[in-house]
């Protein structure tokens, strides 16, 4: 396994954003964690990348514990992440932005080889043309991808995506679910939180619900799907599941 969590809890004072999570991920696969708002989604990434400290439970990533480790410390063991909400470094270039990740990553580059795999990756996420434009003029997808593009600049073995589809129309949300399974072929194992129910639905290899903090259900797209927990707790709507688990759908409506 590439990522075991186990029995995680985190607390805020009397809050339990995450209650007994236990979750493994092998290596190579596309993991999907859905949930209703609130659930702890983004709490899990945070303890996973250590932006908080677990109140209990283990963290091992590629055979180490990492739970408590600093935010710096994981992304230099090659764990890398998206933010739900994109804040790019508005006054640097595209390129620029990129440089960080690739400096600050596994590899530990300097600024000239940064600047190598900054480019390599603007060309593979389809941002080649925007290099030298600070990045605060960016669109809504073009942050998107230029978030993206920091995170796997760090060269990572494992990249955790928080709502990389949030704000996309149709046509965006297609071509970046072909840059996902892009990444993945290329040997990077992928945890994504997602609300677009029909990406997610066929994009992942296994899909883990959380609500209240809870781990409800996890499995198979198609059996998480058509869990009575699940669609009480999220789907809400037994019409809906035929609906998410068509291939075709994401072409239709991806909202």
């Amino acid at each position: 396994m590439i990522l075991t969590v186990d029995h995680v809890t985190k607390r805020f004072g009397g809050l339990t954003a995450v209650d007994d999570v236990s979750v493994e991920l092998e290596e190579g696969m596309i993991l999907g964690l859905i949930g209703p708002n609130g659930a702890g989604k983004t709490t899990l990434f945070n303890c996973i990348t250590g932006v908080y400290p677990p109140t209990s439970g283990s963290v091992v990533f590629r055979g180490k514990e990492i739970a408590g480790s600093k935010a710096y410390t994981v992304a230099r063991m090659g764990l890398a992440r998206t933010h739900q909400i994109v804040r790019p470094l508005n006054d640097l270039t595209v390129r620029e932005n990129v440089i960080v990740g690739a400096c600050y990553g596994r590899e530990n580059l300097g600024l000239r080889d940064g600047a190598k795999v900054a480019d390599e990756v603007l060309e593979f996420v389809g941002l080649a043309s925007r290099t030298e434009e600070l990045a605060g003029k960016l669109n809504v997808a073009q942050k998107k991808r230029l978030e993206l593009a920091r995170a796997l600049a760090a060269r990572p073995h494992m990249l955790l995506l928080d709502e990389v589809l949030a704000g996309l129309n149709t046509a965006e949300v297609t071509g970046m679910l072909d840059t996902i399974r892009a990444i993945r072929e290329g040997g990077v194992t992928i945890l994504m939180i997602e609300h677009i129910m029909h990406a997610v639905m066929n994009l992942s290899d296994r899909i883990i619900v959380l609500d209240y903090g809870k781990l409800i259900a996890e499995g198979a797209p198609e059996a998480v799907a058509q869990d009575e927990r699940v669609i009480e707790a999220y789907l809400g709507d037994p019409d809906i599941i035929e609906e998410v688990t068509d291939v075709d759908a994401i072409e239709e409506d991806p909202t």
